[in-house]
């Protein structure tokens, strides 16, 4: 049986609701992965380095599609909490068409500037090459990409998160069988690795639209709408948390990169990249629960049943805390089979990666509680302390820490960054979350 959103949520229904959530997470993220898995294995590190070197850039430009999501899905949620359906109708289609458009406009001027944006970012050479090849085929593909990451907010915001589980399913799958044929069997290296990523984007981005357009089952529908200035703005800075996590991540990243090619040259970005490929399985984790929430709290809160958001804010804490322990569990016990999977073949890339990610594995005691602060107070349609959790959070403490750390202690230094601006902004959520209490009566 369908749960909906204004049913009570004991632990046992919260788990449900989330579950396809948090499976679609990281089932994208393994899919993401696999790129890299081939890539390393069966190209090469140098090539490896490149993808490395520029997702964080089409990381950043494909962030309007988070905003959109999770700031326009609350917008949505809240409106039929209140019982304006048509009114959630118009702003959906808003959502989705200011996505389609502001996406086609950042492919087109990041695919004419790709060369000079990898030459920013620290490649040179074979390096420069392959980042470029790679960037252009993705950044082809960009709006759908958008799309894909908006769409998972939405298909929760209908009460039917699995049948975003299943879109990305279908999508995993395509990835990873293509990567397979076009890299291991095809020998096509790198262009594989991208071509087979950008046709999963085609149907992760394509697939929805179809069904916001056909189904007869829907709350939401793909229809006429007007321009609505206010709701765009409250939006966007609903979502502006997620963009500013997205674009700071990727910022930060690239500062990874440019004090690991310092401090230890191209292996350093290898090994960094296997950390974060690893961290996207982990903290999707995190980021799927807070997202699968979302529109429950977003409905209640619209509904003003307060004494159900006490409930499901206790129960979330209690939820996320029990994931981030047996996150960091798991990490460190598997540390080395999970390097292994990338660098196996490089022995002293190997041990850089291992210790690397066993002092790297303490953040995931912390991570998941500003992940789901950010997100919680997103729903509460206070895009403000939200964006200034994630600011926090993904940005000033890493940047602060990642200048600093490394000139005391040298390369532990770098993967301790992590860990003490997540402890950092853990706290500064905690301080949030308490005195934002009497505001929002939860």
């Amino acid at each position: 049986m369908q749960i909906q959103l204004s049913e009570h949520f004991n632990y046992n229904k919260l788990l449900r609701f989330t579950l396809p959530s948090i499976i679609m997470m990281v089932f994208t993220s393994l899919y993401s992965i696999v790129d890299g898995f081939f890539v390393s294995n069966f190209v090469g590190k140098t090539p490896f380095a490149s993808v490395n070197l520029i997702m964080p850039f089409i990381m950043i430009v494909s962030s309007i599609g988070f905003m959109f999501g999770t700031g326009g899905s609350a917008l949505v949620s809240k409106s039929m909490g209140e019982g304006k359906s048509d009114k959630a109708q118009q702003f959906f289609s808003l959502f989705i068409y200011c996505t389609m458009i502001s996406g086609t406009i950042i492919a087109i001027i990041g695919f004419i500037f790709i060369h000079p944006i990898a030459l920013l970012l620290g490649a040179k050479g074979v390096l420069l090459d392959n980042c470029v090849i790679y960037g252009r085929i993705l950044l082809i593909v960009l709006p759908l990409y958008m799309l894909q990451f908006e769409f998972q907010s939405f298909f929760i915001t209908i009460s039917k998160p699995q049948l975003g589980l299943i879109v990305t399913l279908i999508c995993g799958i395509t990835n990873i069988i293509l990567d397979a044929l076009f890299i291991a069997v095809f020998s096509w290296g790198l262009v594989g690795a991208a071509v087979a990523t950008a046709i999963s984007i085609l149907l992760g981005g394509g697939i929805p639209i179809i069904y916001f357009i056909k189904s007869k089952n829907s709350s939401l529908h793909l229809t006429k709408t007007k321009f609505d200035g206010k709701a765009l703005l409250k939006a966007c800075i609903n979502g502006s948390s997620e963009l500013m996590s997205n674009i700071s991540t990727s910022i930060v990243s690239m500062l990874y990169n440019f004090q690991l090619i310092k401090y230890i040259g191209e292996n350093g970005i290898a090994a960094y990249g296997v950390l974060m490929y690893v961290n996207m399985i982990f903290i999707s984790v995190f980021i799927g629960y807070a997202t699968g929430t979302a529109p429950i709290i977003s409905y209640h809160y619209g509904a003003k049943n307060h004494t159900e958001m006490k409930g499901l804010l206790k129960k979330s804490l209690v939820i996320i805390g029990i994931f981030a322990i047996s996150m960091f569990v798991m990490a460190e016990l598997s540390a080395k089979l999970l390097a292994g999977i990338f660098v196996s073949y490089d022995t002293n890339l190997m041990t850089i990666t291992i210790r690397a990610f066993r002092i790297y594995s303490f953040s995931f005691l912390f991570a998941s509680i500003a992940i789901y602060g950010s997100s919680f107070f997103t729903t509460l349609n206070d895009g403000v302390t939200s964006a200034l959790i994630s600011f926090l959070r993904s940005l000033f403490f890493q940047l602060a820490a990642v200048l600093i750390l490394p000139i005391l202690l040298g390369v532990d230094g770098i993967w301790l960054s992590i860990v003490i601006a997540e402890f950092a902004a853990a706290l500064m959520t905690a301080f949030f979350i308490f005195i934002k209490k009497k505001k929002y009566q939860y």
